[in-house]
């Protein structure tokens, strides 16, 4: 049987972060990743597009106090807000300025009313959806940007407390190279098993003992930086159980889903948008499938996609063709028949998170009136021996990677004082 003083499961942004904070405290650690490379749901896609494409995570959000800023430095971080245009349209055609100023002033309304209906609620349990403002022109469009496409779920599934909580400054921080590139930096020179999947942590005897097709290895300690939706499913066989405090916050901390898609311009026609403006339309309900475009990110050939919340769960289980079809027929309702003469059908990709049996979805959220769920599912299980580690166990970072980081780091800090505890024992 191998053996190593702490094992981190899972490569993602967690469990390098927890990895390099052992390795540098020189300590013996073993990561498994069940994947077959690190990054988990921050992956680049660099060859179909003919230049850097985000899968999944795309900015380094809260950008001064991201720990991840510092380790991007080399890869020529650049300010997205400073370039920021949007183009929104009004049923096929480009709002006025005077209906994009009162889309800026609903905006504006948007998150005082939230924090003085919690502040009203005294307590009370409150989603975000009921303390929305609703009835505007505008609501429902705002409730969509800050529902399902930033938090990839509809306002009505979240947490009051928890949202308001997890709400994120400036400055956003694109990498030209992809964010997944920079974690494959990161994780150079760990030492990673790929394509080791743990079907079974026993951490009821002397020490943890993880079992899988890699064969077992035991530790003194384990960091586990799996996806909640993969715990609430039973990725893992626990022995013991997990305290059942632990697994019902798994479950009160599901994955919304967020689809991304970049395709590619047929020949010359730019569609009217300069490098990095976002295209949108206006809806008349939150839960509508409209999709958001970036254009041509860096002067890149390729529109990014996002469409988020319930109707990327249901394009996600009809394949990636049903969201490259989608997007066209979005990009169609704003451009006619000018958006199949200037975007390619084939040559695109897009992102499947929601059926990647790793992931199940792509980050979460808490429900109401759960929003204590992150505390349980990040304090580490018998001082330090079992941790937990990942975006949904931060409470102020929630969903990012900069929270992943700080979380994983943190449970290396827990795990090695159990382990000089015991060693000193």
């Amino acid at each position: 049987m191998a053996q190593t003083d702490i094992l981190v499961i899972g490569a993602g942004a967690a469990g390098l972060a927890a990895a390099r904070a052992l390795r540098d405290a020189r300590q013996d650690v073993q990561v498994l990743e069940a994947r077959n490379r690190p990054g988990g749901r921050a992956w680049t896609d660099r060859a179909t597009l003919a230049a850097p494409f985000d899968l999944g995570a795309t900015w380094l959000h809260q950008a001064r106090d991201n720990p991840l800023t510092p380790l991007a430095q080399g890869a020529a971080p650049f300010d997205h807000d400073s370039v920021r245009r949007h183009r929104c349209l009004i049923g096929g055609r480009v709002a006025t300025a005077a209906e994009e100023a009162e889309y800026d002033a609903a905006y504006a309304r948007f998150h005082p009313a939230l924090q003085a209906a919690r502040e009203a609620a005294g307590g009370r349990p409150l989603s975000a959806g009921e303390a929305a403002p609703r009835g505007g022109p505008w609501d429902a469009t705002v409730a969509h940007w800050e529902g399902p496409v930033i938090c990839a779920a509809p306002l009505a599934a979240m947490d009051l407390a928890d949202f308001l909580d997890t709400q994120l400054d400036p400055p956003n921080l694109l990498l030209p190279q992809g964010i997944g590139t920079l974690l494959e930096g990161l994780a150079a020179g760990l030492p990673i098993a790929y394509g080791a999947v743990v079907e079974r942590l026993a951490w009821g005897g002397r020490r943890i003992v993880a079992e899988g097709g890699f064969g077992r290895i035991e530790a003194d300690s384990a960091i586990l930086t799996l996806p909640t939706a993969v715990l609430a499913r039973g990725g893992v066989r626990f022995d013991p159980p997990l305290p059942p405090e632990v697994m019902q916050a798994a479950h009160d901390l599901p994955l919304g889903l967020l689809a991304k898609i970049g395709l590619r311009a047929a020949g010359a026609d730019r569609l009217d948008l300069a490098p990095f403006t976002g295209l949108e339309r206006r809806v008349e309900d939150e839960a509508e499938p409209a999709m958001s475009f970036i254009a041509w990110p860096f002067g890149h050939d390729h529109l990014m996609g996002f469409l988020g919340g319930e109707a990327a769960w249901t394009l996600s289980a009809e394949g990636p063709a049903a969201l490259r079809d989608h997007a066209l027929s979005e990009l169609a309702r704003a451009y006619g028949a000018r958006a199949a003469r200037a975007i390619r059908a084939e040559g695109y990709v897009a992102s499947d998170w929601g059926r990647d049996p790793f992931s199940l979805g792509a980050y979460s959220h808490a429900r109401p009136g759960r929003a204590e769920a992150r505390r349980i599912l990040g304090t580490p299980l018998q001082e330090g021996r079992l941790c937990f580690a990942g975006e949904a166990c931060h409470p102020r970072l929630a969903a990012t990677l900069g929270g992943a980081w700080e979380s994983g780091t943190a449970a290396a800090a827990a795990a090695l004082a159990h382990v000089r505890r015991s060693r000193a024992a």
